[in-house]
């Protein structure tokens, strides 16, 4: 997957969120010509039906995602119709609710993937019915009828994560080598690789000097997986863990787990087996996360603001409902397998107990948890 790793400015981002219709319509930042590979066209009605398909609510931010599409897509004028997968996560669950948006008359059809490389034939559907389709947090592989991606840098997460990883293993223990064990996302979502990928930019070449020690061995993001993203699952992958390679006197410094339900289900399987806590990181700043951090137990997370993700999405509809091409800052990272999908990219933020407070100080349910 060709990356861009230059990090566009934070300002900049947070403007071109905040101004929505000015930014959305704007064609001549960078990558935002209109032909680009983009889609622009004669727009439609104010009152259009906008489909959004989401995986199931496995975090707290696909929730949240849920009702802020349904509250901002109805105060700009749209007919809203956000629906989840059940709770089985089974790809099936989507495509059904895909093929009814198209049913309905969708315009444009937010999809948050649950499979990304098994949508295809509901998103060709969807482009022949004259719907635009946007990739949402997730890029959706495989077929060239994506037309946008609106996302956090993945890539920079990870390798957010990664330096966070380091940078705490450092506080506690000045030089290597360091025991450490990674973990992934689910197989099914594209942005799983992504996170590891950017991660293992800083860390395999401290692996290969032999700085940082994979105690299992396990290295591969295959071996690492977490299906479904569920914490049963990684907290019964860490029980092994501890077993196999951790029964003696061996000391476990960190982990790295791509995400806040998963971090906190790593500490209580080391909790449970009684062993010191490592450094560990995360990502999505769920609320009982920020508490484990603040308390020091898991040690970073990822500020990725889904307010602000919601809101470029929704630009990106009113952009394409007034006609215009929707505002996108990269043209040459994402390839999903077919193109390069013109994308919108906001900047994460590593959060860690010394910068908490700062960075949620305008979030209203979690500034709060800070003080």
């Amino acid at each position: 997957m060709m990356r861009n790793l230059l990090t566009k400015a934070v300002a900049s981002a947070a403007v071109a969120v905040l101004m929505l219709g000015a930014a959305a319509c704007s064609k001549e930042r960078e990558g935002g010509s209109s032909d680009d590979g983009s889609t622009s066209g004669k727009g439609f009605a104010g009152d259009a039906v906008i489909g959004v398909a989401l995986p199931s609510k496995t975090s707290e931010n696909w929730v949240l995602a849920g009702d802020l599409f349904t509250n901002g897509l109805k105060e700009a004028g749209f007919k809203a119709d956000v629906q989840y997968a059940g709770a089985s996560t089974t790809v099936a669950d989507q495509q059904a609710q895909i093929s009814a948006m198209i049913t309905k008359g969708a315009k444009v059809i937010v999809i948050g993937a649950t499979d990304a490389a098994q949508l295809s034939t509901q998103v060709k559907q969807a482009k022949e019915s004259g719907a635009v389709v946007i990739a949402y947090d997730r890029l959706i592989t495989n077929t060239p009828d994506v037309d946008y991606y609106v996302a956090f840098d993945n890539f920079k997460v990870g390798q957010l994560q990664g330096q966070a990883l380091l940078e705490g293993m450092k506080a506690r223990k000045a030089t290597g080598p360091w025991n450490i064990e990674l973990f992934s996302g689910s197989p099914d979502d594209n942005n799983s690789a992504v996170f590891f990928n950017g991660a293992m930019d800083v860390l395999k070449p401290l692996i290969d000097k032999g700085d940082i020690v994979v105690g299992s061995g396990q290295t591969d993001v295959k071996q690492t997986a977490v299906q479904g993203w569920k914490a049963e699952n990684a907290q019964q992958r860490m029980d092994s863990l501890l077993t196999s390679t951790y029964n003696g006197g061996r000391t476990l410094d960190g982990a790295l787990s791509p995400n806040d339900t998963l971090a906190r289900a790593v500490l209580t399987s080391i909790k449970g087996a009684g062993k010191a806590l490592p450094v560990v990181t995360g990502q999505d700043s769920e609320a009982e996360s920020v508490k484990s951090i603040m308390a020091g137990e898991q040690y970073s997370t990822i500020n990725k603001d889904t307010r602000k993700l919601v809101a470029a999405s929704i630009a990106m509809v009113k952009a394409l409902q007034g006609g215009g091409s929707p505002e996108v800052n990269d043209t040459k990272s994402y390839d999903n397998g077919v193109k390069v999908v013109p994308s919108y990219l906001l900047p994460p933020v590593i959060v860690t107990k010394a910068n908490a407070a700062e960075s949620y100080a305008n979030d209203p349910k979690l500034a709060p948890l800070t003080k």
